[in-house]
C-alpha cells in the first residue's frame, strides 16, 4: 500500500477559521483574514471542536493518491458518498499479469499461501485465455465490417477486456485518487480506524490521518476511533481493547 497526500487546501486551517470567523464576529469578506495568526486560528478550530461546530470544517479539502490496495477496499470506501473517486478502469487498462494483495492471515499460513498465489495464478491465465479469445472474435468481426487492421486490433482489445475483467478476483490490486473535506475525514477516521474495521481499510484510514494530522493538526486533533474520545460506542459489539487502540494512536 501506498499512500500520498497530493494536495489540500492553502492554509487549510486558516480557511477554516475564517468561515468560523464569519459565523461568530462581525466580519466581512474583505477583511475576514485579518488578525487571524496561528494563535487566533488555533482558538477558531478549538471553539468549533468543544461546541460541536462542523461545517465550517467541510471548507477545507484533502486529495490523496492511493495505490496497492485491493478491489474489495474499493468497494469499502467509495461507500463514504461525500467524496470524489478516480479508479483505475479495469475496463480500459489491461491487467496482463496483474498485482494483487495477499492477506496477511493467508501469507502466515503457508498452506494457505500456497492455495491463495496457486488460485491468483490460475485467474491470471483465465483472464489472459478470455482476452485472447474475444479479442480474436471482435477482431475478425471489425475486419468484417471494414475497419482497418491496426484500429481494428485497438478496438478488439478493449471491447475483450471489458468482459474478461469479470474472472478477476476482490484480490487485484487497484489505484485511485480521493478527495474528500476535512468533515467527511473525521467521519471517515471514525469508523476505519476502529479496530472492528477490516485490516486493508484500517490500514489505508491510519496513513490519511497520520499525513492529514501533519498539514492540519489542530482540526485532527481528536481525529480517530470513537474510542479516543470516550467510551466506545459499539456496546456488545466492541472489540474490548479501547486501551490498546488509545495506546496504539498516542502520535494522533
Amino acid at each position: 500500500m501506498h499512500v500520498k497526500l497530493l494536495a489540500y487546501t492553502p492554509e487549510p486551517e486558516k480557511t477554516v477559521a475564517c468561515a468560523a470567523k464569519l459565523c461568530y464576529a462581525a466580519a466581512d469578506i474583505d477583511t475576514i483574514y485579518e488578525g487571524l495568526d496561528p494563535e487566533r486560528t488555533a482558538s477558531f478550530l478549538d471553539m468549533l471542536g468543544e461546541i460541536g461546530h462542523e461545517s465550517p470544517i467541510e471548507h477545507a479539502s484533502f486529495t490523496f493518491g492511493i495505490e496497492g490496495v485491493s478491489r474489495s477496499l474499493l468497494a469499502q470506501i467509495t461507500r463514504h458518498r461525500l467524496a470524489s473517486y478516480s479508479v483505475q478502469s479495469q475496463r480500459y487498462v489491461k491487467e496482463g499479469v496483474f498485482q494483487f494483495v495477499l492477506p496477511p492471515e493467508i501469507e502466515g499460513l503457508p498452506e494457505a499461501k500456497a492455495e491463495f498465489l496457486r488460485a491468483m495464478e490460475e485467474d491470471a491465465l483465465h483472464y489472459q485465455r478470455l482476452t485472447e479469445l474475444l479479442q480474436d472474435k471482435h477482431y475478425q468481426r471489425l475486419l468484417a465490417q471494414g475497419e482497418e487492421g491496426g484500429s481494428a486490433k485497438r478496438k478488439a482489445e478493449k471491447k475483450a477486456i471489458e468482459d474478461a475483467r469479470f474472472v478477476l478476483p476482490n484480490a487485484c490490486a487497484t489505484k485511485m485518487v480521493c478527495t474528500m473535506n476535512a468533515r467527511s475525514l473525521l467521519n471517515f477516521f471514525t469508523h476505519r480506524c476502529c479496530n472492528r474495521a477490516q485490516w486493508e481499510i484500517r490500514a489505508l484510514a491510519t496513513e490519511m490521518l497520520r499525513l492529514v494530522r501533519e498539514a492540519a493538526p489542530h482540526i485532527f486533533a481528536k481525529a480517530g476511533p470513537s474510542c479516543l474520545r470516550g467510551a466506545c460506542p459499539e456496546g456488545k459489539m466492541g472489540c474490548g481493547q479501547a486501551a490498546r487502540v488509545r495506546e496504539e494512536f498516542t502520535w494522533a
